[in-house]
């Protein structure tokens, strides 16, 4: 099979195209950016967001045209996206870019969406009916509502065969590129391991931790369904379907590594949102999907990959 993989720079993107080309897959990856953590991906760099020319074409370039494409690409950093909502529309104009892509050539689509979509829930558990987009909570989750309805009025007009994946803080290997994307798990590790104060904003917040080995195993799933034709057009939560408070993430990270964290207390920031527990029935019955790592075991995971990396 060959993949086409935006987005291929991030974190989900290397890891899912690693995991792709030892299976044996042709990948390659676009991204504004050049990758630092790999240099095994094929990959063109290229603004997605960019005026084609003419149809067919992706992010101004020609490419041709793989067996499917797997959408990762974009701003994703929330609180970021409050402060500069412009990223937002390069968000929407980016997936449009893509969907008119994979219009032209007739491929189908799988695009990351998240679990901002739900806003504010506070209920244990999340199906994905349970998405009200009356209510949400930032530019970011708007860009990624809107982004998921162009998907499915693609569907529906152009007949495009996609799966919709909704994460939910997904951490682990190549996450630690902090003077790009201040994400908290990695934060929390730079700081506590320089016996430094981290801050918690919202102690009541509870979210979903996702080990990225396990995103990526669902992902690997759904895009061999969608090539086979076994499962089509259907939106899925991918998460490890259990929630934990950032002060508990804390305490695991000083557990891993030796050093009791200094903890801070913060509100909660504008656009955040501060209760999600995804439920992931649905990945388990049309992908199979079962997640293997709890956070405490993905931390421990992640500090042992931090250190690998520095003794290379």
């Amino acid at each position: 099979m060959r993949l086409l993989i935006t987005g291929s720079s991030g974190q989900i993107g290397t890891n899912l195209a690693l995991r792709c080309l030892a299976d044996g897959m042709e990948v390659r990856g676009i991204d504004r950016r050049a990758n630092t953590w790999s240099g095994e991906i094929p990959s063109i760099l290229t603004n997605l967001a960019a005026p084609s020319s003419r149809p067919g074409m992706l992010g101004g370039l020609e490419i041709e045209p793989p067996d499917m494409v797997v959408h990762f690409a974009a701003h994703a950093k929330v609180h970021q996206l409050v402060l500069q909502p412009d990223l937002a529309l390069e968000n929407i104009s980016a997936t449009h870019s893509v969907l008119e892509y994979c219009r032209h050539w007739g491929v189908p689509l799988v695009y990351s969406s998240s679990r901002e979509i739900y806003g504010n829930i506070h209920r244990h558990i999340t199906a994905e009916a349970d998405a009200d987009f009356l209510h949400a909570e930032s530019p970011y989750s708007a860009s990624k509502i809107a982004c998921e309805a162009m998907v499915h009025a693609y569907a529906r007009c152009y007949h495009l065969r996609y799966l919709v994946f909704r994460f939910s803080n997904v951490y682990g290997r190549y996450d630690n590129d902090l003077e790009r994307m201040e994400r908290v798990v990695p934060l929390f590790i730079s700081r506590i391991e320089r016996d430094l104060a981290v801050t918690v904003f919202g102690p009541e917040k509870i979210l979903d931790f996702t080990h990225v080995d396990d995103c990526v195993e669902g992902v690997r799933a759904g895009i061999a369904r969608l090539a086979a034709g076994e499962v089509v057009n259907e939106t899925i939560n991918l998460a490890f379907g259990a929630g934990s408070s950032l002060i508990q993430l804390a305490h695991f990270i000083g557990a891993a590594l030796g050093k009791p964290p200094s903890i801070l207390i913060a509100p909660s920031q504008t656009g955040e949102v501060t209760h999600y527990v995804a439920n992931h029935e649905k990945a388990r019955s049309l992908l199979g999907y079962q997640p293997r790592i709890p956070l405490a075991d993905g931390i421990i995971r992640t500090v042992a990959d931090r250190e690998a990396r520095k003794s290379v």
